[in-house]
């Protein structure tokens, strides 16, 4: 600005420098910066904390509520259906254990041994409302003292009804069997009495009214048995005629009047046959054992 109050003129290049212009240029304008919103750091999810949806102790404790509210409920059921039904294991009762032949050999190092058990036994269902339904049976025997094998016989299975008394027969055999000469020799006894053991093993399951249960296998296990050898036939004794005298009398002699005649020649036989194998009739209550097999094991 001059002395007397008049601004004073710029040159061009000044002028254009002051608008913001450069030399030989456009004029700068002034752009204001474009705003962009950030998104929000993701939140890092925490290793160490103690989230309790996520971790181990969470798990475990819902685990062990379910286990023990599903138990809760089985012992609900279970419950009401002894009270409903009042359940009972079949009874079974060995009645007769009869050996009718009984062979060893004299082996040594594998004696043979041959024999024939005949065995009676009764199933009873106690229950009102439940209906066993069995498979077939293995029937086998066994020395008691150191299980020498005595043979063994199947049973064709059956249905028991409630209430219902079932008899079972049957003859449990070996032919020609090798055993161990040192327990053979020691258990069994040609003449006397030793104990033996008879097992049934089957697969058994219960009706109620139109519902069925899985069959689960069972084993009745009678001990404390004691069968004798059969007696062995005695020798055919020779035939003994009784001779009888005839009675004659004097022909000088009168008869006396009281005297009676003289029986006929009469000639008798002393043979008689065998007597059979008396039975050992026993009243063992067996026990009732629940077979369960998992994998390769049965317990």
């Amino acid at each position: 600005m001059s002395s007397n109050g008049k601004p004073t003129p710029q040159p061009p290049a000044a002028a254009a420098a002051g608008n913001g212009a450069g030399a030989g240029g456009p004029p700068k304008m002034y752009q204001r910066p474009i705003y962009r919103p950030q998104q929000a750091p993701a939140k890092r999810r925490r290793t160490g904390g103690r989230s309790c949806p996520f971790s181990c102790c969470c798990c475990f404790f819902w685990t062990v509520l379910v286990i023990l509210l599903l138990a809760f409920l089985a012992a609900v059921v279970g419950g009401a259906f002894y009270l409903l039904y009042r359940p009972h294991r079949p009874a079974f009762t060995l009645t007769v254990a009869r050996v009718t032949k009984l062979s060893l050999s004299s082996s040594a190092t594998a004696p043979a041994l041959s024999d024939a058990i005949d065995v009676t036994l009764t199933a009873k269902n106690p229950n009102k409302k439940l209906v066993y339904l069995y498979d077939d049976f293995t029937v086998t025997a066994a020395t008691a003292a150191n299980a020498v094998p005595l043979g063994e016989a199947s049973v064709p299975g059956f249905t028991a009804d409630a209430g219902n008394i079932t008899v079972i027969k049957a003859t449990v055999s070996a032919s020609a069997l090798t055993v161990d000469p040192t327990a053979a020799s020691s258990d069994i006894k040609k003449s006397g009495e030793f104990p033996i053991t008879v097992d049934l093993e089957t697969k058994a399951g219960v009706r109620v009214g139109g519902l069925k249960t899985k069959k689960i296998g069972i084993q009745v296990h009678c001990d404390g048995v004691k069968v004798a050898a059969p007696a062995a036939p005695p020798a055919a004794p020779a035939a003994k005629k009784k001779k009888l005298g005839k009675a004659t009398a004097a022909a000088d002699a009168p008869a006396p009047a009281a005297a009676a005649e003289a029986p006929a020649p009469v000639s008798a036989v002393d043979d008689a046959p065998a007597p059979p194998a008396a039975a050992t009739t026993v009243a063992r209550v067996c026990e009732v054992r629940i077979r369960v097999k998992i994998w390769k094991w049965t317990f």
